[in-house]
């Protein structure tokens, strides 16, 4: 098992590099605009982002999942439900998108974007439709285990974006509008780099598959929405119960936890592929027992970087001699702790997930995701008018929590996963006490405290014996692979 999971591995850091480049570009981003935009400016973007995000599952139907687990046979694509999912979410977002564009001042009002902002809503509606015409190749991209070619594509494409926005913000001053066009034109550019791969398998479109994929792909699409209610809901409450300022301080400062965010992201786009493809295999249940306790181990050592080490980051001075973080942003940096733990739960979510995938059991997932969406929306309700960006975070890491949870209840029902609950509750007690031991601790001491959480695990007896093995063969394979070829005749 050990040796498969190292294929896991592989793929995870072909997309990890992809990802984490990708985000530190879109990242940069963050930065530019705490210098240029002020709170409530920023307050605008984040809330505007929030329900892009939401509608952008809304606008997929779950097919991109659909065509992974049904569109492809033994490995090989199948051009007919190709076509058949990206005519339906093509038809879907356009008619979403031409109605957006033409209501575009009520909706503004809606969602609380000031009027003279209103052009913002088209732009949005706009890149919600080049996006979700994306979702389909890009499925194909990662079903075929084209791990670089969509590596590739998406770093271009985020690329494009954080210079379209330097030069719209910075250079011509377009302010939030700016913003958002540069995102248009960005996603613009990526749908046709991938036009190739649609042209590759567009069959004709096959109105049984069709049906098939969305039979399956649109409870995840409802529980997409769960989900994404449990990400981005804290920013239109915050706007709505705190104001703008307030939103675009907290949205600016989440971003913080991008390492776990990249962490979480990266996993999840080679983990669901890989577990799909098991099925049906007799040792799945194990698979998974095994991924998550080796996913909390990584998981719980960035929580400890990111804890210890993120306000140092965000006030160095590496910004063109500016602190990373303009100074009126320093205010939410308290929130970035909650934020990685909270991304921490969202990645044992994913995991204790693939019971219900592999099961079809798509209204289970729904039903997990939509338990995470009401604690969230409860919790934030109950929690920012008296704790403020505080209680927000509180409120997006419980719901993650309780998403896991009732993930994990409802995949009970038809597979005893032997999750490894003695591994883990060692693992949580280990990172518990390094987390408040370093809580006041200054830099030089949370460095030690880092150092110590491998070392911790190795002399504590957390690996077994086949894992120490399997971990010094790697090691002495990398080696003799390092070490210089003897000389002829030497």
């Amino acid at each position: 098992m050990l040796r498969e999971l190292r294929g896991l591995a592989r793929e995870t850091a072909v997309y990890g590099l992809s990802t984490v480049l990708g985000r530190m570009l879109s990242f940069l981003l963050t930065p530019l605009f705490t210098h240029m935009l002020d709170r409530s400016e920023s307050g605008v973007v984040q809330t505007a982002y929030a329900y892009i995000a939401f509608l952008t599952v809304v606008y997929g139907l779950g097919l991109d999942v659909a065509y992974l687990r049904l569109g492809r046979r033994d490995g090989r694509a199948d051009d007919e439900a190709f076509g058949a999912g990206l005519l339906g979410v093509a038809v879907t977002a356009l008619a979403a998108s031409v109605l957006l564009h033409f209501f575009c001042v009520p909706v503004a009002r809606v969602i609380g974007v000031p009027a003279e902002l209103a052009v913002i809503v088209r732009y949005g509606a706009w890149i919600l439709a080049v996006d979700a015409v994306m979702l389909m190749p890009y499925a194909e991209l990662r079903g075929s285990h084209r791990a670089a070619a969509y590596a590739g594509v998406k770093l271009v494409g985020i690329a494009l974006n954080l210079a379209l926005a330097w030069i719209f913000v910075r250079l011509m001053g377009l302010g939030v509008r700016g913003v958002f066009l540069a995102n248009l034109a960005a996603s613009g550019a990526t749908l046709a780099m991938l036009a190739p791969v649609i042209a590759a398998r567009l069959g004709r479109p096959n109105a049984t598959r069709l049906r098939s994929m969305l039979s399956f792909g649109l409870p995840l699409a409802l529980a997409g929405v769960g989900s994404m209610i449990v990400q981005v809901a804290d920013r239109p409450l915050l706007s709505h119960l705190a104001g703008l300022a307030t939103a675009g301080l907290y949205g600016s400062c989440y971003k913080l936890g991008i390492f776990m965010m990249l962490l979480v992201g990266m996993f999840d786009q080679a983990w669901k592929p890989f577990i799909l493809e098991r099925a049906d295999r007799p040792d799945a249940d194990a698979l998974i027992a095994r991924v998550l306790t080796y996913f909390c181990v990584a998981a719980a050592g960035a929580f400890l970087a990111v804890a210890f080490f993120v306000e140092a980051a965000a006030k160095a001075p590496v910004f063109f001699g500016s602190p990373l973080f303009h100074p009126a942003y320093w205010d939410g940096l308290v929130i970035v702790p909650i934020v990685t733990l909270g991304y921490l739960f969202n990645g044992l979510y994913f995991v204790m997930l693939a019971p219900l995938m592999l099961d079809r059991r798509t209204g289970a997932v729904g039903a997990a995701t939509w338990t995470g969406a009401a604690v969230n929306v409860a919790a934030n309700l109950l929690l920012i008018p008296r704790f403020g960006m505080e209680g927000a975070a509180w409120a997006t890491c419980g719901a993650y929590a309780a998403m896991a949870a009732a993930a994990w209840a409802l995949g009970r029902v038809t597979r005893a996963v032997p999750y490894e609950w003695r591994r883990l509750a060692a693992l949580t007690a280990w990172t518990s006490a390094l987390w408040l031991a370093g809580a006041r601790a200054g830099l030089a001491l949370r460095a030690v405290l880092l150092a110590a959480y491998p070392l911790g695990l190795r002399l504590s007896g957390f690996l077994d014996a086949e894992e120490l093995a399997e971990l010094r063969a790697v090691f002495s394979a990398r080696l003799s692979r390092a070490e210089p070829a003897p000389r002829a005749g030497g």
